[in-house]
């Protein structure tokens, strides 16, 4: 089938015989017809919209609401803007007078970087008149465009409009080993199902010879039969138990953008997923499938059965489920539904149940009962051996006590239980049986009064009445819509205004970040006889590579090569730390070789297709590090108390939206290569080929326009997968285009390093601290990567704002055969902090003092010494920790929490504040320069560059306020292009919190340099313009070019002596947090967070939990089992005012 594609309303594309197998996104980049996409795009084929009018909206016409987003600071990496844009004009064409409640449901599930919903959300004044206000002090109101009702809406992202009458035409598109099939209309289906009676039904990243697609089968998305379908609103709610169950699970079912395009009720049915969220309800429903085929039709009931696959329970190959019939629930009856996730919204469930209780009537005995759990093994588990032993029994503590023995016997969970967390989830399991219990007995309560019941009817031996203090385990945590303040410096009146410093200045990018027109790596269009190259990676954690057999992949279509180890024509990595592996691997994941192929589906179809041969291998060992003050032991000796624990932290991935990438062109001469990289080490990068390709430096340019998030882990890794790429570009003489599928991100690249800590503290009965002893172990990976130095700063960080006379830090790197470990967002000092305000925590409970008095009394409190005997002043530290009580009414706050906790037994609040000392910069001297290079054109136009990389977090942004205050600008006339090591050589990696300094002292001292040069023409010329000086000099053959450099910070540490200044200097905060758990289930909310800062740090983060299994494979490796915050997640109020230091540094 020809497919015809309209799109933005002017492009007609008529593609011959479409391929399934590629997506939207490919083909429309291989019309050069170049955009901003959805979520969604990279997910479907382009064959799904084949006869659809595509409609892409990209360009300066903004409407207020994404203006509100850029002017209220919110993009971040801006890779996701994008996603939250769209979903929020999607329900503005249905619902133009947006509430914020609706936004914060649409929103919910999405993944959070640093933004607040209020971010995402015009005020009403902004709809109305076109302001959007931003609250602070010293920040003047933003005004937006108003909405101009002539805007065509639709020209904007994916307008995608079917034409009714071709919904019931049949469309084939056949590829090279896939057809895809989307038939019109039911009769189409039922016939393809004889003649294909195993298709797939859905589209995923698997090779399937038949793939069937039922997007535009009315039948099976519409209720044919009017008369029998109903409101559940209408009917009465004793008739509703089941169908409520249903709509609160759905609630949280995937995301809204997802639920449009992948989930039908029926899908989720037949998929039988052990974690599905619905089937548990259905099952004790007792719903029935009813099934049609080309012979008739016939019912089969949603029993355990069923769930469990059983071919005399299931469909035949030739029938499809037309529909699930959901019986009414009856008095007496009481049905519910229960579920725990790692966020509210759009997570798979830990565990989910299904309960359904049956009693005879007037009375309180079990007449039947249904519990079903998923989660717990690999379907939808029944517990009916459990349910028939409790039939006829009273629903009462005696009953709830022997269900609890019963289903913990019957629903068992093995420890190598798929996802762990075992323990967890036998938990939930009588946790959810007892939340159902206390439902039961409320509705019996309401039952009973409107009910005339006989007397003894109900057991005596029951409570009748719930204690008040249970009545908290009956409550869901709501989804709130947060409310946040955020102040900023406030700015002299007498500042010129010209001069933006000091201003909360609007991000460069935000406005093309929600428009979609910021281009990312990935967003260069295709070049001519560009390539795209898939790794290979090892299956296994530790083995010797006996061969590696490629001929199946190279026999393959559009396969070009296949680039191993022999293809490196310089130096393969490091030993014990290659490029692509040699002899053997040393964690699954590791990079074996590569395959390069025309496009990107044969590339990862070609990897499949390569057969390697192992031979298991046995794994190995660590280093260590200590640093001490004082005598621990002697100290030990002498104290009222001493106290012992352990400390566990667990691994975390950077999870930044934009994965690696790369683009490698090669020039046609020289052996030049242009690399267009997603990275925060362009330099390394740039080093990292030359060694590999064995050129020169200066043959090699690295661009970054701008990277879609990093945080640590665009350091070291990139300039692996980019060497590699390299190395494919030289050998095939094309330009190769790397793109790792996130799966496979977070298999290749380490994370945060998990950490193991021991503590010894020993203290006087008044809370004071006099020796401390903590040893830590952290889980380097196969290689030492960045092990070393995170142990270093882990050992440096530990005391973080404490002084403690007496300590002794150790610190160990172990070797294991896991993808190593790299560096992350604050570089060993969370895991360290962590472990230090566990041992306050412990000191607290065992004076019982309240946590905050032995911090305050352990805080240093003049100048001092560190434990490396670098010089400190703690007044903005102190500052920082009064303003943060003070701001947040911690003491009052408290006491209204220890009430709460009085009040209520299955509910619990908890209030913290934590003061923080984070040293700012690396700790060698050599990491702390900075270039940077600007031109002044002929029209008075500045072009600043330097050698900082643009993560999003603004560091663009900070210097042009730099480049305006230096030249007495404004910054209208200032351009930033781009960071090129072409412009700006031998660059340090923008980390470490010391980018926008460092690179802005840089920027400083090159306008300087061009000011002083201009000075004798200001002075002839005072009443004159900057266009005029700048002719002038130009006339006068001066240049106005400039090179500015920074040097000045020293940092040195001698481990020897245990002595040294390794941080150029400190930042501060204090935060204080209060948070409300369910002690049944885990599920927790966060109620508010104060924040004090005397100095911002771009990119907080809060990160899960990664799990790898005894063979070392990653069980979290995907979106299903690794969840980052989502807007849901928000504390419900968020204050984040500034404390400023008396002397800003």
């Amino acid at each position: 089938t020809d497919s015809i594609y309209i799109i933005n309303s002017s492009v007609q594309v008529i593609e011959i015989n479409s391929d399934p197998e590629v997506t939207l996104l490919f083909f429309l980049r291989k019309y050069h017809i170049f955009f901003h996409f959805s979520v969604t795009a990279c997910l479907v084929p382009a064959s799904f919209f084949c006869r659809a009018a595509v409609t892409t909206r990209e360009g300066p016409c903004v409407l207020c609401f994404y203006e509100g987003i850029a002017k209220a600071h919110s993009p971040q990496c801006g890779f996701c803007t994008l996603e939250m844009v769209m979903t929020i004009y999607t329900v503005l064409r249905s619902h133009p007078e947006l509430s914020t409640e609706q936004l914060m449901e649409i929103l919910s599930g999405k993944s959070l970087t640093s933004s607040t919903v209020e971010e995402y959300c015009p005020s009403k004044r902004s709809r109305d008149a076109g302001a959007f206000s931003s609250r602070g002090s010293g920040q003047k109101k933003e005004e937006c465009q108003p909405v101009d009702p002539t805007q065509e809406l639709r020209m904007f992202f994916w307008g995608l409009h079917l034409r009714p009458h071709f919904l019931l035409v049949s469309l084939t598109f056949q590829g090279e080993i896939t057809t895809w099939i989307t038939p019109g209309t039911q009769k189409d289906l039922l016939r393809l199902k004889l003649r294909y009676p195993r298709p797939d039904m859905k589209f995923k990243e698997v090779f399937h010879p038949i793939i069937i697609h039922l997007a535009r089968i009315l039948e099976l998305f519409i209720v044919i039969n009017i008369k029998e379908a109903a409101r559940v609103a209408e009917l009465p709610e004793e008739k509703t138990q089941t169908y409520r169950a249903l709509l609160k699970h759905l609630r949280s079912l995937a995301g809204q953008q997802i639920r449009n395009m992948a989930y039908s009720l029926g899908g989720h049915v037949i998929s039988r997923h052990c974690y599905s969220d619905l089937n548990p309800i259905l099952a004790v429903g007792n719903a029935t499938l009813n099934l049609i085929s080309a012979e008739g039709t016939r019912q089969i009931p949603l029993n355990e059965h069923f769930l469990a696959g059983l071919a005399s329970a299931d469909l035949k190959p030739e029938e499809i489920l037309e529909s699930v019939h959901i019986p009414h629930s009856q008095k007496w009856e009481f049905v519910s539904a229960f579920r725990q996730a790692q966020c509210q919204q759009n997570a798979l469930p830990h565990v989910n149940a299904g309960m359904r209780v049956l009693l005879k009537e007037g009375t309180d005995s079990i007449e039947d009962l249904s519990i079903a759990y998923g989660g717990v093994g690999a379907a939808t588990i029944s517990a009916h051996r459990s349910c028939q032993q409790l039939l006829g029994r009273c629903w009462n503590e005696l009953m709830l006590d022997e269900a609890c023995r019963l289903l913990l016997d019957e629903v068992s969970l093995p420890g190598s239980a798929p996802g762990g967390r075992v323990e967890f989830k036998r938990t939930l399991v009588v946790s959810f049986l007892f939340k159902f219990y206390l439902e039961v007995l409320q509705e019996l309560k309401k039952l009973v009064k409107l009910v005339s019941v006989p007397v003894g009817a109900l057991d005596s031996r029951h409570h009748s009445e719930i204690s008040d203090q249970f009545l908290s385990a009956l409550e869901d945590f709501p989804v709130t819509i947060p409310q946040g303040v955020q102040t900023y410096q406030s700015v002299d009146p007498h500042q010129p205004l010209q001069d933006p410093v000091g201003h909360p200045i609007m991000h460069l990018s935000a406005l093309k970040h929600a428009t979609g027109e910021a281009m990312f790596c990935d967003d260069i269009p295709m070049v001519d006889k560009e390539l795209f190259m898939a790794l290979v990676t090892s299956s296994r954690a530790h083995a010797k590579i006996i061969s590696i057999d490629v001929s199946k992949a190279l026999e393959l279509p559009e396969v070009v090569d296949v680039i191993t180890a022999e293809d490196i024509p310089g130096i393969n990595g490091a030993e014990g730390d290659k490029l692509l592996a040699v002899d053997k691997v040393v964690c699954v994941g590791q990079i074996i070789c590569a395959v390069v192929a025309e496009t990107d589906v044969q590339a990862k179809r070609a990897t499949e297709k390569i057969k390697l041969t192992y031979e298991d291998l046995e794994p190995a060992i660590f280093t260590i590090k200590v640093n001490r003050a004082g005598n621990v032991e002697e100290v030990f000796e002498k104290v009222d108390q001493i106290v012992e624990g352990e400390v566990h932290v667990g691994g975390q991935e950077h999870f930044y939206m934009e994965t690696q990438r790369v683009l490698v062109i090669p020039k046609t001469e020289d052996k030049e290569l242009d690399i267009y990289v997603s990275t925060q080490d362009p330099a390394h990068v740039q080093k990292t080929v030359s060694s590999t390709l064995n050129i020169p430096i200066n043959r090699i340019t690295c661009h970054v326009k701008r990277v879609g998030g990093g945080f640590g882990g665009k350091v070291g890794k990139p300039a692996v997968l980019r060497a590699i790429a390299a190395v494919g570009a030289i050998k095939t003489g094309h330009p190769i285009r790397l793109i790792l599928d996130c799966e496979d991100d977070m298999l290749i690249t380490g994370g945060r390093h998990p950490l193991f800590g021991k503590y010894k503290v020993g203290f006087m009965n008044n809370g004071r601290i006099k020796a401390l002893d903590i040893e830590c172990c952290i889980t380097g990976g196969c290689t030492l990567d960045d092990s070393e130095l995170v142990t270093e700063f882990l050992i440096l960080k530990l005391e973080n704002a404490y002084k403690i006379r007496n300590l002794r830090f150790r610190g160990r790197a172990c070797v294991i055969n896991l993808p190593s470990n790299t560096a992350f967002h604050g570089f060993g000092f969370p895991q360290g902090a962590l472990v230090t305000e566990s041992c306050i925590t412990a000191v607290a409970a065992k004076c019982g003092l309240p946590p905050e008095k032995i911090r305050e009394k352990n805080m240093y409190k003049t100048v001092d010494k560190t434990i490396y005997k670098q010089a400190f002043n703690p007044e903005t530290l102190i500052r920082c920790w009064n303003e943060c009580l003070d701001n947040s009414s911690f003491h009052s706050r408290r006491m209204q929490v220890e009430k709460f906790n009085k009040k209520n037994y299955w509910k619990k609040k908890g209030i913290a504040i934590i003061p923080m000392k984070f040293s700012v910069g690396f700790a060698a001297k050599s990491y702390h320069q900075a270039a940077a290079l600007v031109h002044i054109y002929t029209d008075g136009s500045v072009l600043v560059t330097h050698g900082g990389n643009e993560l999003e977090q603004g560091i663009h942004t900070k210097m042009l306020p730099v480049a305006s205050h230096e030249l007495k600008i404004p910054m209208s006339y200032m351009h930033i292009c781009e960071t090129s090591t072409a412009t700006v050589p031998n660059t340090i990696a923008t980390a470490a919190s010391i980018g926008a300094d460092v690179n802005g002292r840089a920027v400083q001292n090159a306008c300087q340099i061009l000011l002083k040069r201009l000075e004798p023409i200001i002075k002839k010329h005072p009443e004159g313009k900057w266009e005029d000086w700048i002719e002038a000099a130009f006339e006068q053959r001066i240049s106005l070019s400039a090179t500015g450099y920074f040097r000045d910070y020293k940092a040195f540490m001698d481990w020897e002596k245990g002595v040294g200044d390794p941080f150029p200097y400190y930042v501060y905060r204090a935060a204080c947090s209060e948070v409300e758990i369910d002690c049944l289930t885990g599920a927790h909310k966060k109620i508010r967070t104060d924040i004090i800062m005397d100095m911002p740090l771009p990119g907080s983060h809060f990160r899960v939990e990664l799990k790898y299994s005894p063979e070392g494979v990653l069980y979290s490796w995907s979106l299903d089992e690794y969840k980052i915050p989502t807007i849901t997640d928000v504390p419900e109020e968020f204050m984040s005012p500034c404390c400023h230091r008396h002397k800003p540094h």
